[in-house]
């Protein structure tokens, strides 16, 4: 079993800047691919980035791309989402999640383990 709890969110204004940390504990989850989601009131949960365990492969959703990077510190078995730019439309619940399989993915039904989420709120 492995356990998620994210920190980091909160109350911004457009343009600003937030690192949500999502700490695992349980199973080592080194060698697992790891993934942010978030999920906006009345909508359905999407994808914003994924990531390898080596790094060498990392996705992200168009909407978020050049603004936010994934990044994890296996030793600390916590991965990283750095949001730059923030606009009101990134206001959501933002979720981790770690993989279940060996191919990195975009689809919520290929990730196993869910933390609680932690809001982010952006002002305009």
């Amino acid at each position: 079993q492995v356990q998620l709890v994210e920190s980091g969110g909160g109350l911004v204004q457009s343009g600003d800047s937030l690192r949500l940390s999502c700490a695992a504990s349980g199973r080592t989850f080194g060698s697992r691919n790891m993934g942010w989601f978030r999920q906006a009131p009345g909508k359905e949960r999407e994808f914003v980035a994924a990531r390898n365990w080596s790094g060498s492969a990392t996705y992200y959703a168009d909407s978020v791309k050049g603004r936010f990077t994934i990044s994890r510190d296996n030793a600390k078995n916590t991965v990283y989402l750095q949001m730059n730019s923030l606009r009101p439309e990134d206001t959501a619940v933002y979720y981790c999640a770690v993989g279940n399989g060996a191919v990195l993915a975009r689809e919520a039904r290929r990730y196993a383990y869910w933390g609680q989420g932690t809001q982010v709120t952006v002002s305009s």
